[in-house]
């Protein structure tokens, strides 16, 4: 895991909001993946880091998520 320096490094991404996320604010994430990383920020602030993780560990959050969900 690593954290960018500010989200705003990584333009060249194709970043994904999340489906829990609305357009009244509040809960605002977005994700970007390439081949050897995952990249995870708060779209209200690009000025924050991005936090970076392998695939696999993105894989097992998502996974422990999805099976936690109500």
């Amino acid at each position: 895991m690593s954290i960018d320096s500010t989200a705003q490094d990584l333009p060249q991404l194709r970043w994904v909001k999340s489906s829990y996320s609305s357009e009244e604010g509040g809960e605002c994430v977005e994700v970007a993946a390439n081949g050897t990383a995952v990249h995870i920020r708060d779209s209200k602030d690009l000025t924050r880091s991005a936090l970076t993780v392998p695939p696999a560990a993105w894989a097992a959050f998502v996974g422990f998520a999805i099976a936690e969900a109500p």
